[in-house]
């Protein structure tokens, strides 16, 4: 992922057909496309507003956090109906009137993967799109990576009958109404009322208000919007950076020394790119106990350790989004955009106990605030040598953030010590906005919404999805082992107006003790309130290597 700090002159001319999709005051395919691939537009809340929701087939044993169904498992083949239609059998998995958008689309199946998905728009007799998930999510009858792609695509299944995870980021907009279906002659009723063999979806779209002009998905319009898609696929997995400002720093730091970076300008700029590598006699501790926190226009956002931040938490993992990277180097890059009106502070404090050496660079871009901006913000925190059940012997929640205020959620990650063997990830997210009762996402497992799938170890990278060391995943050693697990949001972020509140649960399948991290991405406009704080403490401990450093 090498980063340019010029524009090429072939470049512009797209640029600006793309910058023109993203104004437009219509959504079209074009529109989300263009949107998809743009830093910048995360900062400002959204234009066009919407609902982010997500249809799934969790358990419906799954009611309230009063009800003891509220950490169901099997979350597999549980659907809104069965119609018959056309003389077959179709599943309905997603059902919604009004405009909105498929905006990420996650699937993965246990012997019923060889079924044929349908998608209806606009009340249409005849699907739109029609194919087999290795052919319409993960395959290119529609189009290629990063769009529709299998993270895991040629790694063992080591289990007769389990399927690939299947990606799909390529949005369907749809005018006034949309139904996916899924035909598979393997499906049937069994005795406990619930359908097998087994699949899984999590289906995340936009919910726009009535009256919102959306020009419906179609072939013609794919067709046309290719060389969107191709220059969005540049921009994902290549950023550019039009650069005002840069700073380098080298700098060694003794135990509870910092090294702050000031900037203060005359009108709005933004951190667009923030690389940084650390050395130390233990670099995977340091990698924990220096942090980063960072004020935007005198309030403090960000406090999250170094390595938690790039998402190659306390381990030098090579990886790559479109957000943040690392490579077999230990340099890190991030490329967040955070932007301010007057003034920015960047803090590294080394919390260690040894001598540490920082270098890196800080490089600022070009904004346009208005007033729609929104300051970015990253936190941190971790449940230590967390028992996995609780006094009662169940399973349980574990927060990512709350926020009261107004702004976006996008993205979160996950980093987690497994002291055993067995698989710690069937919790599912339970993410609720503006005060509902139920969460408008609840999803299937851990895995699921990380994207890929039956806790596969293989590392992978992806623009809005990585996983950048498994060794805590199912089938590891006596001796435990790490997982990182991340997701970026873009067409799927989360607006909320006066609060959001982010979860998953905990739902290992033996009882053990664990360390599990939790790191969140959001923007908010001021002023706002956190649940999270700093963790001084927490950063200081030593980062576990096996399962001995748990014995009391």
């Amino acid at each position: 992922m090498t980063c340019r700090n010029s524009i090429p002159k072939g470049w512009l001319a797209m640029t600006c057909l793309m910058l023109c999709c993203a104004c437009t005051k219509q959504v079209t395919l074009d529109s989300l496309i263009t949107e998809m691939a743009i830093r910048s537009k995360l900062s400002y809340y959204p234009g066009t507003q919407y609902h982010l929701r997500q249809f799934s087939s969790y358990n419906r044993a799954s009611v309230s956090p009063n009800h003891e169904g509220w950490y169901a498992n099997a979350d597999m083949s549980h659907f809104i109906r069965v119609e018959q239609h056309m003389g077959r059998r179709e599943f309905v998995m997603f059902d919604t009137e009004g405009p909105g958008a498929i905006v990420r689309w996650w699937m993965t199946f246990y012997l019923a993967q060889e079924g044929l998905i349908r998608v209806y728009l606009d009340h249409q007799e005849l699907p739109v799109i029609e194919g087999r998930a290795d052919q319409v999510l993960s395959g290119n009858l529609l189009c290629s990576a990063p769009f529709a792609v299998s993270v895991h695509l040629g790694v063992p299944v080591y289990e007769k009958g389990r399927d690939m995870d299947h990606n799909f980021y390529l949005p369907i907009p749809f005018a006034t109404h949309c139904k996916i279906t899924y035909e598979c002659d393997a499906l049937e009723l069994t005795e406990e009322g619930n359908y097998f063999p087994d699949v899984f979806y999590n289906i995340g779209y936009r919910d726009y208000p009535e009256g919102t002009r959306v020009e419906s998905f179609s072939k013609e319009a794919l067709a046309k919007s290719k060389p969107l898609l191709d220059k969005a696929k540049e921009l994902l997995e290549d950023p550019i950076i039009n650069h005002v400002d840069e700073r380098e720093f080298d700098k060694e730091l003794a135990p509870g020394a910092a090294l702050t970076l000031d900037f203060d300008r005359r009108g709005a700029a933004a951190v667009g790119k923030l690389l940084l590598e650390i050395s130390a006699p233990d670099t995977l501790q340091a990698l924990r106990s220096t942090v980063l926190s960072a004020s935007f226009d005198g309030t403090e956002t960000i406090w999250v350790p170094a390595g938690e931040f790039f998402g190659t938490a306390n381990r030098t993992s090579p990886h790559q989004t479109w957000m943040n990277r690392s490579d077999e180097d230990g340099v890190m890059e991030s490329h967040w955009v955070m932007p301010f009106q007057e003034s920015c502070r960047l803090t590294f404090t080394n919390y260690g106990k040894e001598n540490i050496k920082i270098t890196g660079k800080v490089v600022l871009t070009d904004y346009q605030w208005k007033s729609n901006s929104m300051y970015f913000g990253s936190s941190w925190h971790e449940y230590r040598h967390l028992y996995t059940r609780d006094s009662l012997g169940n399973y349980f929640d574990l927060n990512f953030i709350g926020i009261k205020g107004k702004g976006l959620y996008v993205g979160d990650q996950i980093t987690l010590f497994n002291t055993s063997y067995q698989w710690w990830g069937e919790g599912d997210e339970k993410i609720f906005v503006d005060g509902e009762t139920f969460p408008s996402s609840f999803g299937t497992g851990s895995e699921d919404y990380y994207g890929y799938a039956f806790g596969r170890r293989e590392p992978f990278s992806h623009p809005f999805i990585s996983q950048p060391v498994g060794d805590g995943n199912e089938g590891n050693s006596n001796d435990g082992g790490l997982t990182v697990n991340m997701r970026h949001r873009s067409l799927d972020a989360i607006p909320f107006t006066s609060s959001i509140n982010s979860n998953i649960e905990l739902w290992h399948w033996a009882p053990a003790r664990i360390n599990y991290a939790l790191t969140s991405y959001w923007y908010v406009q001021y002023p706002f309130e956190l649940n999270v704080k700093p963790e001084i403490e927490s950063v200081k401990y030593p980062v576990a290597r096996t399962s001995a450093d748990f014995e009391e």
